[in-house]
Order: structure tokens, then sequence, then C-alpha cells
């Protein structure tokens, strides 16, 4: 090899007389190899910012570049409209114009550079939306993106939105499938406009009817709450929340918030930990370990003296540790607060965030000023009072939802999908389905209905006859006349019959109307302010001058009808005696009116079962189907028995129940048993059943209910036609919570009941070894 040192830098050439070319030229070759892995080490993005490393490793390694101060920022949540929005550019307070211009001098002013864990009530348009995430992204040196959280209980709550018909609507069709494709058309919605988290769905299991937010349940039985929440989960959460159709599902209000005393939001729960595991943690708990929920929202009141925000046997102990919940929890609006102000268990706003933090909560909700919140946190954790640990590991939850929604590595969203999703067709399609599937038809004496479209003369009458109620949490929507329940039968009936009508504020004048018509249709019930969060009531009868109304159409001999939009059960025990025929609509959605006129006159045929009893008077309170047997029968007012029972509901055809088939497991074999039955539709016309298991266990160890809803099934049929349906029945869906305080599947003899609900059915005994 000839040396040849032409073109090499001077200060080498003594290199190339002492060592051979090579040897040089590969040591220049290594310092030069180390110089570029050095450059792209420096190019190279921060491991958070890395998409292809796993999400705990990119958490673990921003949270160890973050400041005190700014783990604080990712536990608070921020109020949109007046962080980032003039007056003049806010349709409410807290909702943004669709063509609001992002106040950059007030967001800087409101949030500085420290970077924002959440934002709530700003309900974007998408532009707006990347406008303000490139503002927080930019604004923190980190580059840590917001999370946007609204509303969307049944619609997501902006304006000119579909909204569909309400959570207890969405119970009566006992039909998973279609709370599965309304939690992914609420998501889609949401996701297309940048909001990436719903507050919803509300899984407390009602078991007082007086209380305001029954409406926005799904019933009273932790069973069917439990299977309609985790599909509706499932479909707003999807197979992966980094997609623009998926957000992250929070259900609420964990846990009991269904059985307040007295029916007063947010009042006292008494229960102990068997009732609580057994009934009002049921209800989650399929959402949580199926479903996967990535938020909860821990409620306002406390069960058995220790607040749901202070409480961490509920929060670590059961839902993280026993159920495996690996996402984070934000407290109800101001429930931390509550903590020092009203549950006084301790002395302080800085203890109130400090006890919510060390019990398990990971984020406030408009609990305290933002100056208070964080540097409580930041005090507390200098004072010794929150370990790094339990910081850390809030701040890690928030942070982990980020990385699997996306916003880091994809931070916008199209700003014309939303066009392709805002009251699209398949939406509109979907919310009149559920509502058609959604009619529970209580009475129907002498086959009044469905009735015929070419009457003479049809009164409508009633302050619900003329507008579809949408029900709570559909502020961005308006109730319209034009989708009411009158517009849609005058659609419907002949041409040649003439529809007149009254909402009956004028009884006298009502009345005489009403003796010209062949027939008179009712719209009586609720509405908003009546019904709804924060309205309790104290009776529940129909509100105002509508039972007087009611008496009076019905003494004039006319065939009526009564039709019910409402939030809760009603007592109406004079209606259930003298009314031939009552439909309850609740608050079917915007196109509810035309579902009601399809069911009235046999478009559509009924086949909603209650998710809920009807009482006869309040002083029943509170019954519901799944009571101990020890309960007593009668008053000396009357029985106790309710008016409409769980799981009841008629149809314009007839069904029958045979060959009920129960086959259990050998000894020591974790299989389920298997109960079969075949249905017939007995009828002259088509229709759904929905097919209701019961299970009573005869002796165990603890009291347990008289029986139990553990399955069910909507199936159609045709006019004769039959089908052999078959229920798996988990043994774990049978275990009780025994005076050991143990989950335990008891051996012994158990009773099952197949039928069209509580109250009926065929019923077979099997023996668990």
């Amino acid at each position: 090899m000839t040396n040849n040192s032409k073109g090499i830098v001077p200060a080498h050439r003594k290199l190339f007389r002492k060592y051979p070319a090579f040897l040089i030229l590969t040591a220049m070759a290594a310092t030069l190899a180390g110089e570029i892995s050095s450059l792209r080490a420096q190019d190279a993005p921060l491991p958070y910012k890395n998409p292809t490393l796993a999400v705990d490793a990119r958490v673990a390694d921003l949270i160890g570049r973050m400041t005190l101060e700014e783990k604080a920022r990712q536990l608070d949540m921020y109020f949109g409209c007046e962080s980032f929005l003039n007056t003049n550019q806010q349709a409410s307070r807290t909702h943004a114009k669709p063509d609001a211009v992002f106040n950059l001098q007030l967001a800087e002013k409101n949030l500085g550079k420290l970077g924002i864990g959440s934002i709530h009530d700003l309900y974007p348009r998408a532009g707006l939306y990347n406008r303000v995430q490139a503002w927080v992204i930019k604004s923190n040196h980190l580059g840590i993106p917001a999370l946007f959280i609204e509303e969307g209980l049944h619609g997501y709550m902006d304006y000119d939105e579909t909204v569909f018909p309400q959570s207890i609507n969405l119970a009566t069709t006992w039909n998973p499938a279609l709370a599965r494709r309304t939690g992914a058309a609420i998501a889609a919605q949401a996701r297309a406009n940048g909001v990436d988290m719903i507050l919803g769905p509300v899984l407390d299991v009602a078991r007082d009817p007086r209380w305001g937010r029954v409406e926005e349940d799904f019933g009273e039985d932790p069973y069917l709450t439990g299977q309609l929440g985790l599909a509706y989960v499932e479909g707003m959460q999807g197979n992966s929340l980094n997609t623009d159709y998926t957000v992250i599902a929070e259900p609420k209000h964990f846990a009991g918030h269904g059985s307040p005393e007295g029916g007063l939001n947010m009042s006292p729960v008494h229960a102990g930990e068997r009732e609580v595991r057994s009934i009002m943690l049921k209800s989650f708990e399929p959402a949580v370990r199926e479903g996967k929920a990535m938020g909860i929202m821990a409620a306002y009141h406390d069960i058995d003296g220790v607040p749901c925000t202070g409480n961490p046997w509920l929060l670590n102990k059961v839902l993280r540790d026993e159920w495996g919940f690996q996402g984070f929890v934000l407290s109800d609006l101001g429930a931390i607060r509550r903590l020092y102000d009203t549950h006084h268990v301790v002395d302080s706003s800085t203890n109130a965030v400090l006890l919510a933090l060390n019990s398990g909560v990971d984020m406030q909700f408009y609990d305290f000023d933002h100056v208070t919140f964080q540097n409580a946190i930041i005090n507390g954790m200098k004072g010794g009072k929150v370990s790094e640990v339990t910081l850390n590991q809030a701040v890690a939850r928030v942070l982990r939802v980020k990385f699997l929604l996306g916003v880091f590595d994809r931070p916008f969203v199209d700003e014309n999908l939303d066009s392709t999703v805002r009251r699209c067709q398949a939406h509109a399609d979907l919310a009149l389905e559920s509502a058609r599937q959604s009619m529970c038809l209580l009475k129907n004496e002498g086959g009044l209905l469905p009735l015929k479209k070419d009457l003479e003369r049809i009164a409508v009458i009633g302050p619900n006859a003329n507008i579809a109620r949408l029900g709570d949490y559909s502020e961005g929507a308006t109730e319209s006349s034009k989708e009411g329940m009158l517009e849609q039968i005058k659609r419907l009936v002949s041409t040649k019959t003439k529809v007149i009508f009254s909402d009956g504020e004028n009884i006298k004048k009502t009345v005489t109307l009403a003796k010209k018509a062949d027939i008179v249709i009712l719209g009586m019930g609720e509405w908003l302010k009546i019904s709804g969060e924060g309205f309790d009531r104290s009776d529940l009868n129909l509100p105002g001058n509508q039972k007087d109304l009611l008496e009076a159409l019905v003494g004039t001999g006319k065939p009526v009808v009564l039709v019910l939009q409402n939030g809760r059960p009603l007592t109406i025990p004079w209606a259930a005696k003298h009314v031939p025929a009552i439909l309850e609509a609740w608050y079917p959605g915007e196109f509810g009116g035309r579902a009601i006129a399809e069911t009235l006159f046999g478009d559509n045929n009924p086949a909603g079962r209650l998710p809920i009893t009807f009482p006869r008077s309040v002083g029943q309170l509170p019954v519901y189907y799944n009571h101990f047997p020890s309960k007593k029968n009668s008053y000396i007012e009357g029985d106790s028995s309710p008016l409409f029972v769980f799981g009841h509901g008629l149809s314009y055809t007839t069904f029958k129940y045979d060959d009920l088939n129960v086959t259990a497991p050998s000894a020591n074999s974790a299989d389920d048993v298997l109960v079969s039955c075949k249905i017939t539709n007995t009828g002259k016309r088509e229709g759904d059943e929905v097919a209701q298991l019961y299970v009573r266990q005869e002796t165990a160890s603890v009291v347990t209910p008289i029986k139990a809803l553990k399955g069910f099934s909507r199936i159609h049929l045709n006019s004769n036609e039959s089908k052999v349906i078959t229920f798996h029945l988990k043994q774990s869906d049978l275990a009780v919570w025994d005076a050991n305080q143990e989950w335990r599947v008891e051996p012994g003899e158990y009773t099952v009941a197949v039928g069209g609900d509580s109250s009926s059915g065929l019923s077979a005994k099997f023996t668990l070894e």
C-alpha cells in the first residue's frame, strides 16, 4: 500500500509518517462516526416524543423531566370559554360560537407557560380546537397537549348535533347493541371537534324515583345497568383510543349515587359494604373490568359517613387493586370542596385537596381556584403531606390517557371531518330506531291500540302533546314542536282525518273540544326544571293540573290514550285503573314524536320493558323488585305491590314460553349453567320479545334477594315463529359477599325463572355441588 498524504489536514501528516495509513483512516472513521452519532442523538426525539416506545416508558420519561409546578398543572381543569374567549365569542357561558376567535392574550394571561391538564365548557368546533391545542402545546416547554372534556350523555352537547333518546329510554330497549352504537355515535360527534373525553355513561343504580337524575340512569338493576354500561363504553372507546372517532368514556357517579337519602341529589347514602358491593358497584364493574373504561368520576356524596372523594377503599382498593382500573379519576364538580365545606372531614381547602389526592382522585373539577388547588399540591409535597410516589402516580394516569389518545403524536383534527358527522343521516336513523325500541306499552285494555289511521276526528291534548321532550343534558338543542307527537300524528293519519289540539290549560274549553272527537290522545308527564339534575321531587304525581285534566277528559266517556314523556316513574294509580291505554315514552330524543305516533297507529310494535319499578305512591319508597324476603307485603292502606313491575311491557302480539331446561355443571366444574327455553309468537303480527332470566338462591349464608336478573335477550319473531334461546349463566354471577367478606359461589339449590317480566314466567331448579 502506498501512502499518499495529499489533501490530508496538516495536523495529521505526522501520523501518516509514523503509522500505516489504514490504521489512521480507521481511527478517523471511528472518530467521525462518534461525532455523527452524537449529532444524531441531539436530533433524535426525546423518549417521550418517540411514538415507537411503549406508553408507560414515554410517561415515565416525561414525568422525569417535569417540575413540581408542571405536575400540579396536569391535575387541574380549566374553564374553556372564560380562559380562551372574549364574551362576544361565546354562544353561552359554556359554549363557544361556531366561528369563535381564540384570544391569544387572554390565554397567556390565564394560563402562562406551565401547561394544562384539561379544558371543559368550551364545546369547540374543530378549527377553534386546533388553535387552542396548538397554543397549549407551544406554550409549555415540554409540549404537553390538553385533554378536552365535555358532556355527551345522549348526544354530544353542542349546538345542532343529533340528540338521542335519554339514557332511561336506552335502558327500556334492553338492547346492548343499541347502547354500543349510541356510544360510538356520540364519540364520533365529539372527536370530530377535538373533544376526546365524554362525561358518561351514568351507571348509578336508581333506587329512588324522587331523585331528579333517574332519567340519566339505566334503571334500578345492577345487571341490566352493567351490561348496557359495558356496551356503551365499548362503543365510545372502540378498539383503540388513537382514532378520530373514539373518546374516553367516564362512568359516573362512583359510587352509589342513585340511592340518596330522601331522593335528594348529593345526599348521604346509607348502605353497608355488602349492599355497596352487591348492588351499587356491580353496575360499574363490567365497564371497568371488561370495557376498560379509562375515566371514572368520583361522586359528591358520602357512603356510611365516608365521602367518595376521600375514600381510598373505594378508589384504590376496589377500583384499582381489585378491578385493575388503568385510567384516571376526576372529581365531580365541586366534590373535593365538599370535603371541607359540606362533609366537614377536613379543616381547610388545602387539606381537602390533599385528602382527595391521597385517596385516589387525580383531577379536580372546578373545586377551587387554580392557585389554591395547585399550591395545595406543591406545598403538600414540600411539607411531606403527599408523597412523590402518590403525586407521580396521579400525573402518570392523566398523561397515560393523553398518550393513548394519540394527542402527543396527532394533536390536531381534520377540520372537514365534522361535516361528515354533524346531523348525519346515520345518526338520525339510530336516534329514531332507539326511540322506537324504547316505546313501552304499560296498558292496552280491550286492544284499544293500535289506532286506525282513518278516524274522523282525533283530539291531541296536553302540555307534552306538541313537543319532543329531550330531557336533561341537551342544552345545545331546542325542543321542537315540529318533531312533537301532534305534528307527527298529522303526518301519519289519513288526509281526511281532522286532528284538533289543546294544551289543556283551560280544562273547561278542552273538555268541550274533546267531546267532538272520536278519541283523545293525551300528552302528559314532566319536562326540564321538573325532572333532571337538581330537580328532586317529594311527590311523583302528574305535575300541575294534569291529573284534573285527565280525570275530566276520562269523564267525557271518550276513549283516552295516555302518552307519558317523563324522566322518572310517576305515581298514576288513578290512570292505571281508569285509562284504557298508557304508553310510556320517557324522553325519546328529537325524533321521539315520530316514534310515539308510529306506535300509537301500529307502524311500530312496542317492545320496551321497564328498567325501573312504578310505585303506587311515594309512601312505598323505596320499592324495587330485587328486595329481601323479609319485606312485608301490605300497608293498612293496601298491599305493597308496585303499580307496574320491573321488566313489564306489552306488545301488539303475544308470546308463549315452553320447554324450560336447565343444565347444571358437574361437581367442582367452573362451567356455566345453561338455561334454555322455546319462545313462540302466538299472535297475528311480528314483534320483539325481551326474555328475562331471574335467579333465586334458596338457602344462603347471608340474606339474598327474592330474585335477581342474571340474563336477558331481545329477539324478533314473526307470527307463529318459534326460537330456542340459551342463557349462559356464569357461576361468578351467582357469588355472594359472605359473612367473611369474601366473594363465594355457594353450593346448594337455586331457582331460575324465565319470562317476559320480573313477576311471571317458567321456573325450574338446579343444584350446584
